[in-house]
């Protein structure tokens, strides 16, 4: 049986106030700290000494901040004695995925392209953070440029996950593994990421995390380094339902900067409405037929079918539903990503951004060529081509501009099954897996990786359609696995609708009791 935070002999080589602080929640932390039973400084020392002890095993930070993150926490401290408002994070640590630009940090998006670029600015996302009491620690490990689904596409190497044994090395999911695995093995509170398909949905299900993905356009995208910008969502990892709330409360919000950034319909209130919930009455849950695919491990659909009647027993009503295009989503989305992405990234020509090579070029053609050769891992070059092929003179139409309308068709899925004022008798949210099974093994990831790695891609079935139709989606930990791995389960509301993610989400974590991996050796 894996072994818990509190019971492990490990634990007792962690000093007993260290793991009394690193074992709190974010809310229970800023509470510590607004009540005067901690410091900032206190919690960003037992974060740093906690990622020295974990880093060598699971790889998930590419740089820490410490002397930033020391001042930073000083200075709120002062502020606290001094009777100042310290913001509603009132000085917690948080980590943040390294394609988000953080002032005069590196931001590499693991790739060899940038491993020397020097962020000028902080992402609007990480300004509403800091601005809010959050202390960035450092910036998390992830899949090249956000390609990927394992978080094995790195130049820094994979991220493991922290429910791994001596035996067993298992994935973490990515792209926004390092930041899930900051989490999770309790280096901070919580954590940035970057959602385009998946990305923080699919490691919080693998490490026992709570991760949400917003409403496209509730969260800036400013300062995010670009991978497919119709699809790219700035999303969180926490351990808590409630804790996600308290995040997106802090990040959300319409931007001048981002064009694509939406005012929200009413001020967001999403901690306090999650204090005023105390049933599921009056909730419709949908269960689509569409997600119970032959591919499902037996644990993942057990699951599903139990957390559906728990939620029912809170008194919320179960409603068969049927999205019918769900099965093209991941086809289209590999076309429309890759073409969003081979337009992004043609930016990086070792010439105006970028990697340029040492060697000797007769022509800037050349040049240009060898230096995005040796810049781009293989993933990355894979999605280019694939992506420029798509948007080519003879495949635009074939290929890119079908993929549209499939996008088209999977919103239209989701608009005709949720309530609305045209369809009083739609549902309130969707329940489904948030992936076919629990994290897999590392050494079957990288053989797939030489051998077709396109066969990963099939990780992202579940999660993809939500970003398709830009509506807000939450991974929620369950379950434990026959094999002893966390297992989430997904939900998904209307456009904008948040609030009924964490209302049923409260519900949906309680028998998860956060569980953690075991402190390492």
């Amino acid at each position: 049986m894996q072994r818990r935070w509190k019971a492990t002999e490990a634990a007792k080589r962690v000093s007993k106030r260290d793991a009394e602080l690193l074992s709190m929640s974010l809310a229970e932390a800023r509470d510590a700290l607004v009540d005067g039973k901690t410091t900032s400084k206190e919690l960003v020392e037992a974060s740093l000494r906690m990622i020295e002890r974990t880093q060598p095993l699971y790889n998930h930070y590419i740089s820490v901040q410490k002397e930033q993150s020391l001042k930073a926490a000083d200075e709120f401290d002062q502020k606290r004695l001094k009777g100042h408002k310290v913001g509603r994070l009132a000085g917690v640590p948080i980590a943040v995925k390294d394609n988000f630009a953080v002032k005069d940090t590196p931001t590499t998006c693991a790739s060899k392209m940038l491993q020397n670029f020097i962020a000028p600015y902080d992402a609007t996302v990480v300004d509403r953070l800091k601005q809010q009491g959050g202390i960035m620690l450092g910036k998390t490990n992830m899949d090249e440029f956000a390609m990927g689904s394992d978080t094995i596409y790195s130049v820094n190497g994979p991220t493991i996950n922290p429910w791994s044994t001596s035996e067993k090395k298992f994935v973490a999911g990515g792209s926004s593994g390092g930041s899930a695995v900051a989490v999770a093995s309790h280096t901070c509170y919580g954590a940035l990421g970057s959602d385009t398909g998946g990305s923080v949905r699919l490691p919080a299900s693998f490490t026992g995390l709570v991760g949400l993905k917003p409403s496209y356009g509730r969260t800036s995208r400013y300062g995010l380094v670009a991978y497919g910008s119709s699809l790219d969502c700035p999303a969180l990892f926490s351990k808590t339902v409630q804790d996600s709330a308290i995040l997106l409360d802090v990040i959300s919000g319409e931007d001048p900067l981002d064009s694509t950034s939406v005012p929200a319909p009413t001020e967001t209130q999403f901690e306090n409405n999650l204090k005023n919930v105390k049933d599921l009455r009056g909730v419709r849950v949908g269960i689509p037929s569409e997600y119970n695919v032959a591919e499902l491990s037996d644990d993942i659909r057990q699951y599903w079918k139990d957390g559906a009647n728990w939620l029912k027993s809170h008194g919320a009503e179960l409603v068969e539903v049927s999205l019918p295009h769900t099965n093209l989503a991941l086809s289209a989305y590999y076309i429309i990503a890759p073409a969003e992405a081979s337009s992004n990234l043609a930016r990086y020509d070792g010439v105006r951004y970028g990697h340029r090579t040492q060697e000797d070029c007769a022509t800037i053609k050349d040049m240009i060529t060898k230096s995005r050769t040796e810049g781009f891992g293989s993933e990355v070059q894979r999605r280019i081509i694939v992506g420029t092929f798509a948007l080519s003179r003879k495949s635009y139409e074939s290929y890119y501009k079908k993929a549209l309308e499939i996008r088209r068709l999977v919103l239209n899925d989701f608009q005709a099954v949720f309530r609305s004022k045209e369809n009083p008798s739609g549902v309130d949210v969707l329940l489904t897996p948030t992936a076919p099974s629990s994290a897999g093994e590392l050494k079957n990831a990288l053989e797939k990786t030489k051998q077709n790695p396109v066969d990963l891609y099939l990780t992202d079935v579940m999660t993809i359609p939500a970003n398709m139709a830009g509506i807000p989606a939450m991974s929620v930990p369950y379950q434990l696995s026959t094999a002893n791995l966390p297992i989430g389960l997904q939900l998904m509301a209307n456009y904008f609708d948040e609030d009924t993610l964490f209302k049923v989400g409260s519900f949906l974590e309680k028998p998860w009791s956060r569980k953690s991996p075991a402190v390492p050796e």
